[in-house]
């Protein structure tokens, strides 16, 4: 049996054990992320970083981030650091972070890598399907101390999903040119997660079975494909120029049928909870092809 004056000595040390206990994730390079508390002075890298973490709930927390970080709204009259594909390090490393939040598809491995020798902690993200959305969320919120407005998100964003699988699992197939840049012409193969939300929406990606996640093409590929519904982003949020181009080939059927399909970039090329806005567009699009077969 323990002395009185012992246990309570034993009760002290596991309480400041406690309290000191670090808050640990493992990113989607694999790693395992610690901090001592939740980050309070957060840099998001990219416009994608950036929508996640505020909402995860941690936007109170975000200092600075980089160029073309547009949503939500308070993310505009952020201090900036740079681009997502050149930081300015001095302009981040003066902002005294505790937590960057990097893109490994698209920022600059070097720069993150010297980042990281000086002693920054950076958590790197790369989202390939939906699911990656909402652990990102969760994960993200735990490092931020937003646990709960994190969950609620992810499972929000879950569910919207499963309606939308629900709804169009059994619909009759479309096939789809994705196109995400005009100049050089460019689209994505099954891999990415745009392919992905054309599955949950009943389309089938003409160009699914390229090598590589995003490639360049040509118009005699297209014309080759002739997809039943071609759909686009553009330079801008309410920009179709993408889509009148196609409109000189007369012979395609998507052109026939008038199913050229406009979504805004933001909604269905960037990695974030506003993906289920641009899938539900996505499918309504499709719907709307097959209902003029």
């Amino acid at each position: 049996m323990l002395k009185p004056i012992f246990a309570l000595a034993l009760i002290a040390i596991f309480s400041v054990g406690s309290a000191v206990a670090d808050i640990c994730v493992r990113d989607d390079s694999g790693a395992e992320v610690c901090l001592s508390k939740p980050a309070q002075r957060i840099i998001a890298l990219s416009p994608g970083a950036t929508e996640l973490i505020y909402a995860a709930g941690g936007g109170d927390q975000v200092i600075a981030a980089v160029s073309y970080c547009d949503y939500p709204e308070a993310a505009k009259s952020l201090p900036r650091v740079g681009s997502y594909n050149r930081f300015d390090q001095e302009a981040i490393l003066a902002q005294n972070p505790d937590l960057l939040i990097a893109w490994i598809e698209g920022n600059p491995a070097e720069q993150l890598a010297k980042l990281k020798s000086l002693g920054l902690t950076i958590y790197y993200t790369q989202l390939n399907d939906f699911d990656d959305v909402s652990t990102s969320l969760e994960r993200l919120g735990k490092l931020a101390g937003s646990e709960t407005h994190a969950k609620l998100a992810a499972e929000k964003f879950r569910a919207g999903i499963a309606d939308l699988e629900n709804r169009y699992s059994h619909s009759a197939p479309v096939t789809v040119f994705q196109q995400i840049w005009s100049n050089p012409l460019m689209t994505v193969n099954n891999e990415h997660i745009i392919s992905e939300a054309t599955r949950i929406c009943g389309g089938v990606n003409v160009f699914g079975g390229l090598p590589n996640l995003s490639a360049r093409i040509d118009n005699e590929a297209v014309l080759a494909a002739d997809p039943e519904a071609i759909i686009a982003g553009g330079m801008g949020e309410e920009n179709r120029d993408w889509l009148d181009e196609w409109l000189r080939f007369s012979g395609l059927t998507a052109v026939r049928r008038n199913n050229l399909f406009f979504i805004p970039p933001s909604t269905i090329q960037r990695p974030t909870p506003r993906l289920l806005e641009g899938t539900i567009l996505l499918c309504q699009h499709l719907e709307t092809a097959r209902g003029r077969r």
